[in-house]
Formats: C-alpha cells, structure tokens, sequence
C-alpha cells in the first residue's frame, strides 16, 4: 500500500477532534490502531520531541480525524487500514521519542474502551528495538 501524502491533513488535527474521533471508533478500530493513535497523541505533547517530529505527528493524527482520506472509515474492515499504515509508519519515525511513560498513558486511556484481552494485543504490535 502507498500511503497517502498525510501532511496535508496536519490543519485537520485539533485536540478535541481527536478524541472525540478515537472515543467513536474505538471498538471498531481495534485496540492496535487506537494504541498507535494514543502514543503519537501523548508523544505530540513531549517537550523532547523536535518541530519537524511533532509536524509528522500532526499529520498523521489529521489524517485518522479526516472522513476523507483514501479509503473512507465507513467502509467495513478495510475502511481504517490507511489510517493505521499512517499511523505506524510515522510511529516507527518517532519511536526514539516514546519513553515508558507515554506508552503507560495510552495503555491507560485504553482501559475506557477495551477488555483487558483485547489490551494485551497491543504488547505485540511496537517492540523496543
């Protein structure tokens, strides 16, 4: 898949939009995607973060909140897999930046939507290289 010029949905991303988004999406996203979303969400609050990182970040988060994007969200299955390609891709860009905290943050903020099975499916998805 070749993904979409994401910076250009950066005026997309505000704050209030993406949790009103993610809290909409959750269950039907899965816990992978909205842990990616999460940890770029509280990594874009980091003052250890550079400009140019945090500018992908906004980015990518502008293009989950987009209902335009490649493949739009309504369609099943398939309709949110651009938004987690974008999300991992910038995420694997930024990974030097998440410190234990950022990720303890999102894992929390996941207690509100998903079991704890469905959490722990997250353990696999970003390894400490």
């Amino acid at each position: 898949m070749e993904l979409p010029d994401f910076m250009s949905y950066a005026n997309k991303f505000s704050a209030n939009d993406f949790m009103e988004k993610v809290s909409s999406i959750a269950k039907r996203a899965g816990s992978k995607l909205v842990y990616a979303a999460l940890i770029l969400y509280y990594t874009l609050q980091s003052d250890n973060v550079s400009k140019a990182d945090k500018a992908i970040i906004i980015g990518a988060l502008g293009y989950m909140i987009s209902p335009l994007d490649v493949m739009p969200d309504a369609i099943p299955i398939v309709g949110l897999s651009d938004d987690l390609a974008v999300l991992l891709y910038v995420l694997k860009k930024v990974w030097i930046n998440v410190d234990s905290d950022i990720k303890a943050r999102a894992k929390e903020k996941l207690d509100k939507w998903f079991d704890s099975d469905e959490i722990e499916e997250t353990n696999d998805l970003f390894k400490d290289e």
